[in-house]
């Protein structure tokens, strides 16, 4: 099975997401994400992710068309107020909405503490989603 999250820019959620998915799931599931407009890798998403002990120091921003798009089993959007990418394939499609912490203004410490309630929001959905996919090992 292959499971892709996709968003815009390939640099928060959905990085976030994939290294969330892949510390939750089993073995013979790939897990990857990608954006309809790539960029780089947010340095906030790699703090929050490892001060949970996920490392995600060494992904880098996708764009949709790397994929092949006839092996993807299910993608899920992450967007919430920009717009999605489109996924044109026979995968099932998923949308979950939540908002882009990287929008968020402040301090340092304001920053990361809305990338770590948006990756505890993915974390509980996607322990939700994976416990009735039976996918977790």
């Amino acid at each position: 099975m292959k499971i892709v999250f996709l968003c815009v820019a390939n640099s928060a959620r959905s990085q976030m997401a994939e290294g969330l998915a892949r510390s939750m799931v089993g073995e013979g599931v790939e897990i990857i994400s990608a954006g309809s407009q790539p960029s780089h890798v947010n340095p906030f998403a790699v703090e929050a992710m490892r001060d949970i002990g996920i490392d995600i120091s060494l992904h880098r921003s996708k764009s949709v068309t790397e994929l092949d798009l006839q092996k993807v089993d299910v993608v899920i959007t992450l967007c919430a107020d920009e717009v999605c990418p489109v996924f044109i394939g026979k995968a099932v499609k998923l949308h979950w909405p939540f908002q882009d912490p990287a929008a968020v203004k402040g301090s340092h410490k304001e920053v990361l503490e809305a990338f770590a309630l948006v990756r505890s929001q993915i974390a509980d959905r996607l322990k939700i989603w994976l416990a009735s996919e039976v996918l977790t090992g």
